[in-house]
């Protein structure tokens, strides 16, 4: 039975205090507030060591339990279709909104005055260059270094290997199906505990970005921030908006339905914390784990929608503030790059400025030192970074569960009109004996979840 529990005991309204909170440290004592970076970092590092395991487990046990192994290759190509038609959208909405505002135009700004210097410390730390090299890193050195590195790539590749391997295996493979079950099921508990810290956690990121910065130091680029989040929302409630409507769910509803995953991912900046809650709410919401657990953490790697926004506009806007002129066929080129880039990123800490420094690099119309000008404001921008990819990620998850049928859509209309609320405590079943330990069903892993969270 379903409860509404006390708004001052919600997660969202705990992070949404919070990041208040951070804001007004941050304002009036500054020092202070920057002084706070570490509980954000702190709280992110806690949740990516638990993404591997959760990803791993999760597709592992979607696959090995699905009935026609060659669904699996006709969702992820209809997946990667979906990601590359939105991230094409995104690109081109970032293009217009930055040709249409023009931020950049008039600060006649100097290339040879920019400090090389920022974009050099980003290249270290940018993804393989090229194609090949991207696949190749993909594989891991070892079967365990995929998890020691956190990169989620690498371990959805063995994830996928291993679900195949255990629907081969039959009944040898049974205490290795069960074994991974139930570790799934105690991952899912500490993930609910360290839940619990997501409110100090966007504590001391907004204050650290609010105290370090401050909003007049932005004001003169607050145009640029302002185009961004233009585009950011064009691209969510019109090209996201019409494509849940064209499939018969509202977009309004879905993000109320993930209100406490979008408060998190504001205050932190990041999306990874509440990857393992998305996945679970998906199964709620009515998609089945063989598709949406493979669906969602594809996206994170190739659907970055709101980092293809970001490098065509913050492309664009540099060659307007140096007064570069760019063709169509540079343009054309440009949108060629990113279309890898921003898929390349992938796993990257700060991503979406590391995208942008590897797109330039290999543009020379427009100079890499210009990233120098919106160094300081990217973490300003990282927040609808963030949002817009994980609300992407949401909808096509969705959308390629009902291509599938593999959402049950009276499920998926009745929990999105009621929106997601806590469950009652549900005890967990004993083991039948000692030599036959209990196996949950997908219920009673939700529901006991549910309570912990």
């Amino acid at each position: 039975m379903k409860k509404t529990p006390a708004i001052h005991r919600s997660l969202y309204f705990q992070v949404l205090m919070a990041v208040v909170a951070g804001i007004v440290v941050g304002h009036f004592w500054p020092e202070f507030g920057a002084g706070l970076k570490p509980l954000g970092d702190a709280f992110v590092k806690l949740i990516k060591m638990m993404i591997a395991p959760i990803v791993f487990c999760t597709i592992a046990l979607g696959i090995a339990n699905m009935s026609d192994m060659k669904g699996v290759a006709k969702t992820m190509g209809k997946a990667m279709g979906l990601f590359y038609a939105l991230t094409i959208i995104a690109l081109m909405t970032g293009l217009a909104a930055v040709y249409l505002i023009q931020p950049g135009v008039g600060m006649n700004v100097d290339p040879a005055l920019l400090d090389p210097g920022v974009a050099a410390k980003y290249m270290k730390n940018g993804a393989p260059a090229g194609f090949v090299p991207f696949l190749m890193h993909i594989i891991p050195t070892t079967f365990f270094g995929a998890f020691a590195e956190g990169e989620v790539l690498p371990v959805l590749l063995l994830a996928i290997l291993m679900g195949f391997a255990l629907s081969r295996a039959g009944q040898l493979g049974k205490p290795v199906h069960e074994g991974i079950e139930a570790f799934s099921h105690v991952l899912f508990i500490v993930f609910g505990f360290l839940m619990k810290l997501a409110p100090l956690a966007a504590f001391g990121a907004m204050a650290f970005t609010v105290g370090k910065y401050g909003v007049k130091s932005i004001s003169s680029l607050g145009t640029l921030i302002g185009t961004f989040y233009v585009a950011c929302f064009f691209f969510v409630f019109i090209v996201l908006g019409t494509l849940a409507r064209l499939h018969g769910f509202s977009l309004f509803k879905v993000l109320r339905y993930f209100k406490d995953e979008l408060i998190v991912v504001l205050g932190t900046s990041s999306t990874e914390p509440v990857l393992p809650r998305m996945l679970q709410k998906l199964e709620q919401l009515g998609c089945k784990k063989s598709v949406s657990g493979l669906v969602l953490p594809m996206g994170y790697s190739f659907n970055l929608d709101g980092t293809a926004i970001y490098l065509t506009l913050a492309s664009v806007f540099i060659a307007q503030a140096c007064n570069i002129h760019l063709s169509l066929g540079q343009i054309l080129a440009m949108l060629a790059v990113m279309l890898l880039s921003s898929k390349g990123a992938a796993g990257v800490t700060g991503s979406g400025f590391v995208a942008l420094v590897a797109t330039l690099t290999v543009m020379p119309e427009i100079p890499v030192a210009g990233v120098a000008l919106i160094v300081g404001i990217d973490r300003f921008m990282s927040e609808a970074r963030a949002l817009t990819s994980l609300v992407s990620n949401a909808v096509a998850s969705v959308v390629v569960s009902l291509w599938e049928g593999a959402c049950d859509r009276t499920v998926l209309q009745r929990e999105l009109n009621s929106g997601y609320v806590e469950a009652a405590p549900a005890a967990i079943p004993a083991a039948k004996s000692a030599a036959e330990p209990a196996s949950l069903s997908t219920e009673q892993q939700t529901a006991s979840l549910r309570a912990v969270l």
